[in-house]
């Protein structure tokens, strides 16, 4: 099952100053929703574990994060695959986009996720409803850390 969402934020802080943050592990592992462990595996890939409660269904997700399509201070695209065990698994890509505005950077995203297994038997209203409400924790958990 596949849902897309999109948003975006304006926020107070320069666009190399958001670019910086939006790949610092340390910034990435507090904004993830759920995330306990968050280890650089390569420039550009990361190990994941996420615990996460999708309606009735509690998991811990062990997967991998990882950046791609980098065009610095511009924007570039996070994803994200993860397995729940008896759950199943949820995979998701956002492709972020920087642009300066009113003295800050307007940040907008475009997010696509799946579910499979026990998760995708959830219903769309639920998973789309519960993947809408990750990505606006995790993009607002972002600006406060962006704006310190």
């Amino acid at each position: 099952m596949a849902m897309t969402m999109n948003g975006e934020v304006l926020l107070a802080a320069s666009r190399d100053a958001v670019w910086a943050k939006l790949n610092d592990p340390e910034v990435l592992k507090v904004c993830i929703p759920g995330c306990e462990e968050l280890t650089k595996i390569d420039a550009n890939e990361f190990q994941a574990v996420a615990k996460m409660k999708i309606g009735p269904v509690s998991a811990r997700f062990k997967g991998k994060v990882t950046l791609s399509d980098l065009d610095p201070p511009n924007g570039y695209k996070i994803s994200g695959e993860g397995e729940g065990g008896v759950a199943g698994f949820a995979k998701g890509d956002a492709t972020v986009v920087l642009a300066d505005q009113d003295g800050g950077t307007l940040l907008k995203y475009d997010v696509e996720a799946q579910t499979g297994g026990k998760l995708a038997q959830l219903g769309q209203r639920l998973i789309g409803g519960t993947a809408k409400k990750l990505a606006d924790e995790f993009f607002a958990s972002f600006a406060k850390v962006v704006q310190g």
